[in-house]
């Protein structure tokens, strides 16, 4: 039989283990790839995640309506952000390079060609259209709720996110991934 996130994340709470492990296998990937978009680091996207984990064991969930993920998901992108803030409060966001061989490469997360060109195609953009894009498909976020964790109006969401497929699209017609 198997259990929804919510009730594994209660059995979790009381002790057990099995179920904590299922949580984490099911989404540290996912929260290690939007806190890279956010962070723009390996190394802090891996600590975001675990973080987040840590986190989610003591948030208090008053229900268990809604979607698990997009919880889960807005823990990690605001750990994220106060990471990205802690290490550069006044400096623009600067990825990592993404050619070095080291375990932390590009490479470990996103295995397809496509794939990692899409991200690069998504880390070149400026960090507001990057938000929008990560917390949308990443997070699973609809409109309403990315607006309510930027802080910013619906049609600011709605337009940045248009922006950001338009520019990523453009970037991934030139270099021969869309015809």
């Amino acid at each position: 039989m198997t259990d929804d996130d919510w009730s594994c994340l209660d059995r979790a709470r009381e002790g057990d283990e099995s179920a904590w492990q299922s949580l984490f296998d099911r989404y540290y990937q996912s929260l290690v790839k939007l806190a890279f978009f956010i962070t723009g680091s390996f190394e802090n996207a891996r600590d975001v995640a675990q973080e987040s984990f840590v986190s989610l064991l003591h948030a208090r969930v008053h229900h268990h309506r809604g979607n698990f993920k997009s919880f889960l998901m807005t823990i990690a992108y605001r750990l994220a952000l106060k990471e990205r803030m802690r290490r550069h409060p006044l400096a623009k966001l600067e990825i990592e390079s993404t050619t070095d061989d080291s375990p932390s490469s590009l490479e470990r997360v996103v295995t397809d060609e496509t794939d990692r060109l899409i991200v690069l195609a998504i880390q070149a953009l400026a960090i507001e259209y990057r938000e929008v894009l990560t917390l949308r498909f990443f997070g699973e976020h609809s409109y309403e709720e990315i607006a309510e964790i930027m802080e910013i109006p619906i049609g600011t969401v709605k337009s940045r996110i248009f922006y950001a497929i338009k520019t990523c699209r453009e970037k991934l017609k030139e270099q021969g991934v869309f015809s």
